[in-house]
């Protein structure tokens, strides 16, 4: 079994944050770590002498690499460690085609820089940002078999279904002088020879892929000094001050999107404050309920009916006195375009947003068979040609229009420049008209979405969270929700009246984009099994439920004695259950002093942590293994009786256990 990281990184190059390359930090990184193979993969660039002075000072075999920007990806080309010199030259060639971070070279230069790609190990980004399109994937063709993955959940994934590359993990580090904590992301292989042929053969077949060296895929190195955990559910115990968080802050430095739900953080007291936090972990429904509402509002707020109704009375006026000076028109007047009308140009939106449609449909690949089960590929080219030309008519068409009232404009200045009779001013009455039933409308669907209705409802284990629409009763709710010291008082006069509200909101200092925000409020209500309003007991419980809930969103679920904030009850029942089935997707790992935590929920693996102090230094001494071992082991082999601890750590003891249970228990039964 070989040990291995191909992804790292040691100079830094214009894809990089600014690092300094320490060479005994790699050293150590690779003893501490029992690696028997690394690749220096550096972005876009190889430094020979660089390498050739680690491979020297390493005693395990090391592969020349380079981490390219490929069609906006990320891929990792190994070349076994001979002919550096010819790899240089090519690696220089990308080096030349990628001046900038956000330049990337495509397949043909890659082809053409490496003509025989089967002689290296290429590993795409695959479940890892940046990574490689599909597309550019199926260029690759069978020179792919391999992809990186970023955690142990997306490892197993990829592991488990058949039409997924075999998964690596890899640390993806800059080796830095002072490394506290060195990464744990490495893979194992099962095989014996240290050559890149070797492992290309080894890594396309998945069972020879794993995370740990003895307990295939089921277990993990969590931390640098050897610390085991299942990729399942892990309970750390151990007394007071014995290092258990210590343990549970190392680990997680070690991995990236963890969930750490840490002692007391969920106490919520506050009614306030956790309906604030309630309406923030929701806000996503408000936002999809009042999406529409939101382009109403802001085609509304366009409207002004005030100078409508100024450009009637001015139209109205002007005609009456035209039409009383009718039988003493001058020359100038009597003209046909001295109260000529302009002509409307088409509005060439619609069809640009069809056209771009079927554009989206011709370039679409991810769909592709999808589509051409329904649509054609000629039909769609027949339509996109069709609605271009129809498109360049109607703009034809609008320029001719727009320089023929130009023309309009300037003959009709000229004219009313000469004349004494008065000009009729013009006036748009299908607009007047389309505004003015907008409004009427937006009244009507402002008046119906005040009405009180439920617009979501969800359960929770117990708890059920109803998000209700209602009126803002006072200026000062909307006060609050602007969350700013801005006046609504006189706005807030005007709330029955939609439109008018709406303009009174234009002066009172809020974002435009806001104003939809303001005229229905989003109530969320959180209630407990019986129907009624959480209590503070309740709300934390709430906490915690939709905390380990929210979980699954991440690659680690870290718990630091929830017994601290919650009674055994609703513990073995709610939580213990949400933890095992969170634990089917993600790593979790809880401390914990209770018994009905630590010896009722049945974990994968067990942590005991014990504190050292020799001559006044501290040394924390972890312990693992199965819950049913006799024993558990550290990483130097010491023993420790798991029975002993179990019954320390969670009962008190065995005689205060057996008190308890001959005194306190047994005689109060029936």
């Amino acid at each position: 079994m070989k040990k291995i990281d191909f992804h790292i990184h040691t100079v830094k190059s214009i894809s990089d944050r600014p690092f300094e390359f320490s060479l005994e930090s790699l050293k150590e990184y690779v003893e501490k770590l029992s690696l028997d193979c690394i690749a220096i993969t550096n972005h876009n660039l190889f430094d020979r002498e660089q390498f050739e002075e680690i491979n020297r000072e390493l005693e395990i075999k090391v592969f020349p690499g380079i981490e390219i920007d490929l069609e906006g990806g990320h891929i990792l080309l190994i070349s076994e460690n001979e002919n550096l010199r010819d790899f240089e030259d090519k690696c220089n060639r990308v080096k030349g085609l990628i001046p900038s971070k956000d330049d990337s070279i495509d397949y043909d230069q890659l082809i053409e820089i490496f003509p025989a790609l089967n002689n290296y190990l290429l590993i795409p980004h695959y479940d890892k940002k940046p990574n490689i399109k599909p597309l550019t994937l199926d260029k690759l063709g069978e020179n792919i078999f391999s992809g990186e993955v970023t955690s142990l959940r997306k490892f197993k994934t990829c592991i488990k279904e058949e039409d997924k590359l075999t998964p690596v993990i890899f640390s993806d580090c800059r080796m830095v002088e002072g490394i506290e904590n060195f990464p744990t992301r490495q893979t194992y292989l099962d095989v014996e020879e240290s050559s890149l042929n070797a492992i290309k053969g080894c890594l396309y077949d998945k069972t020879k892929v794993f995370l740990s060296e003895n307990d295939g895929n089921d277990f993990f190195q969590a931390t640098d000094d050897g610390i085991m955990l299942s990729t399942a559910l892990n309970v750390i115990i151990g007394g007071r001050s014995s290092g258990k968080t210590y343990t549970l802050d190392k680990i997680c430095e070690n991995f990236e999107n963890v969930k750490y739900i840490r002692q007391f953080s969920l106490l919520q007291n506050d009614k306030e404050n956790f309906k604030k936090l309630v309406t923030t972990r929701h806000s996503l429904i408000t936002e999809n309920y009042l999406k529409d509402f939101k382009d109403v509002v802001m085609e509304v707020n366009e409207i002004d009916l005030k100078s409508n109704e100024i450009e009637l009375e001015k139209y109205l006026k002007t005609l009456k006195k035209f039409a009383l000076e009718n039988d003493n028109l001058d020359t100038f007047s009597k003209c046909s375009l001295y109260n000529e009308t302009q002509f409307e140009t088409d509005n060439l939106e619609n069809i640009k947003k069809l056209i771009s449609s079927t554009k989206t449909l011709l370039e679409n690949t991810e769909y592709k068979s999808i589509i051409d089960k329904h649509v054609t590929e000629d039909g769609l080219k027949n339509l996109i040609v069709e609605l271009i030309i129809k498109h360049n008519e109607l703009y034809t068409n609008n320029l001719k229009k727009s320089w023929v009232n130009g023309v309009i404009d300037q003959i009709k200045d000229g004219l009313r420049f000469r004349s004494t009779t008065t000009a009729i001013e013009p006036v748009d009455f299908q607009k007047i008209q389309r505004e003015k039933l907008k409004v009427r409308k937006f009244e009507t669907l402002v008046d119906n979405l005040k009405i009180e209705k439920i617009i979501d409802s969800k359960d929770i284990r117990g708890f059920k969270v109803l998000a209700k629409t209602k009126k803002y009763t006072g200026a000062s709710q909307l006060k609050a929700k602007s969350r700013r010291q801005l006046a609504f008082s006189e706005a807030y006069n005007n709330y029955d009246k939609p439109y008018k509200y709406l303009i009174s909101l234009q002066n009172v200092g809020i974002e435009e984009t806001e104003f939809y925000k303001y005229f229905v409020d989003i109530d969320y209500r959180t209630l407990n099994k019986h129907g009624f309003e959480v209590s503070g007991g309740e709300r934390s419980e709430f906490n915690l439920l939709h905390e380990i809930n929210d979980a699954i969103k991440h690659d680690l679920l870290l718990i630091d004695e929830p017994e601290s904030s919650f009674d055994n009850i609703f513990l073995k029942g709610e939580v213990n259950e949400l933890i095992k089935e969170i634990s089917k997707e993600i790593p979790v790992i809880v401390v914990t002093h209770s018994s009905t935590i630590g010896g009722s929920i049945n974990p994968n693996h067990i942590v005991y942590t014990q504190k050292l102090v020799d001559s006044g230094k501290v040394e924390y001494q972890v312990f693992f293994g199965h819950p049913t071992s006799k024993v558990l082991k550290s990483v130097d082999g010491v023993e420790i009786k798991n029975f002993d601890i179990l019954l320390n750590c969670l009962e008190a003891g065995e005689e205060a256990y057996i008190q308890r249970k001959t005194r306190s228990y047994d005689i109060l039964k029936d």
